[in-house]
């Protein structure tokens, strides 16, 4: 009888022990946050590649088909979201993700890319206006037109225009590059107050530079060969650039490409197909680095809009798939990524969610109460 009283006050006592334990676990560093066009929300992956849930959740604040992250001098994120017939900047606590304002709107249509220049402004590129804006970087309140496409009719267009503008990156010596997709905005006629890309005038994917001072505009980068995994296009979608100072360019239809970040030279070309079929059905989204230099990016599948996320080593641009995977494979495609486009890095903390300390918990409260019945059976007996 006292051995089992002391049994069970043992256990009483191993169970509170056990709760303060589970409380103790230390936070996990939170690599990765990744926009889903299709599920309106930003979702958050740690730093061993764990899936963590919303990071913001579908819908927040109005967001629609996010598809570019960006980190603000105030440590916030700022979110593309926007239709065929609205666009705006949404901003969103970047430690917690919780909704603060709409930040930027006013002429934006479907925009893609944003970056914060040298001079404090917010620079988005209006994807369905053919446009470049500039908004006020504390404020949000609009200022002026950057650079712009919306006035040349679809007839007198050309390639080395802006095209179709999606990414934006700025350099150290005062340019401003964006990618353009080779499309230009039209009205839709199947939804009045809407507008599309239209791709029929075959314009280059291209790489364009803009000389900060003085708003001029060249091609750095022009559309290279299609790549052998792709449908046959080339459509410049993600820009980034590694610690050497390399430039990086992801293809929507399939491939990273590595540039001179001074004169534009190619210098390498990263497969992205981590399908293994061919023509590929993996549609590749924006790209990452983090501190150490390891190159991310997601793709998905077209036919089932399930995403995964890619890693790299951003020095020599080889696959780095995680244990048990293959090709760059760091997160198989699975349901919680829904078509992603968008990817950022980013070093906050964020707590274990409540069914991993609970798992461990029980896992540890069950292994010591099997030792200490073992160890009263034994003193019975």
């Amino acid at each position: 009888m006292n051995s089992r009283l002391s049994l069970l006050t043992s256990t009483i006592a191993l169970s509170v022990s056990i709760g303060s334990i589970s409380f103790s676990i230390p936070k996990a560093d939170a690599a990765l946050l990744v926009g889903n066009t299709r599920g309106d929300n930003v979702v958050i992956y740690d730093d061993a590649g764990n899936f963590r849930g919303d990071f913001i959740a579908p819908g927040a604040g109005g967001l629609l088909d996010p598809d570019d992250l960006t980190f603000g001098p105030d440590g916030n994120l700022y979110v593309s979201s926007g239709s065929g017939s609205s666009g705006e900047i949404l901003r969103y606590n970047g430690k917690t993700g919780a909704f603060i304002d709409m930040f930027a709107t006013g002429g934006l249509i479907r925009p893609y890319g944003s970056a914060f220049g040298p001079d404090g402004k917010l620079y988005v590129s209006s994807f369905l206006t053919d446009q470049i804006l500039r908004f006020d970087g504390k404020t949000g309140a609009f200022l002026d037109v950057f650079a712009s496409a919306k006035e040349i009719p679809s007839s007198d267009r050309k390639s080395g225009q802006l095209n179709g503008p999606n990414d934006l990156l700025f350099t150290g010596d005062g340019r401003l590059l964006v990618t353009t997709q080779g499309s230009v905005a039209i009205a839709d006629p199947t939804k009045p107050g809407s507008f599309k890309a239209d791709f029929s005038g075959g314009f280059a994917s291209q790489i364009l530079s803009y000389d900060l001072s003085t708003g001029q505009s060249s091609v750095f980068v022009d559309q290279p060969t299609p790549s052998p995994d792709s449908f046959g296009f080339v459509s410049f979608l993600g820009l980034a650039t590694n610690p050497q100072g390399d430039l990086f360019a992801s293809d929507f239809a399939n491939d990273i490409r590595r540039y001179d970040l001074s004169s534009g030279a190619a210098k390498q070309t990263i497969s992205t197909n981590y399908t293994g079929v061919v023509p590929s059905t993996s549609f590749i989204g924006n790209l990452t680095f983090d501190p150490n230099g390891t190159l991310y990016s997601v793709g998905f599948d077209q036919t089932t809009n399930q995403g995964a996320i890619l890693r790299y080593d951003g020095f020599s641009g080889a696959p780095l798939p995680s244990a048990g995977n293959s090709s760059a494979i760091y997160v198989p495609t699975n349901k919680a990524l829904k078509r992603p486009i968008g990817i950022t890095y980013t070093a906050i903390k964020i707590p274990e969610s409540e069914a991993v300390v609970g798992t461990v918990a029980i896992g540890l409260l069950s292994g010591l109460l099997l030792k200490r019945r073992d160890r009263a059976s034994s003193a019975i007996e």
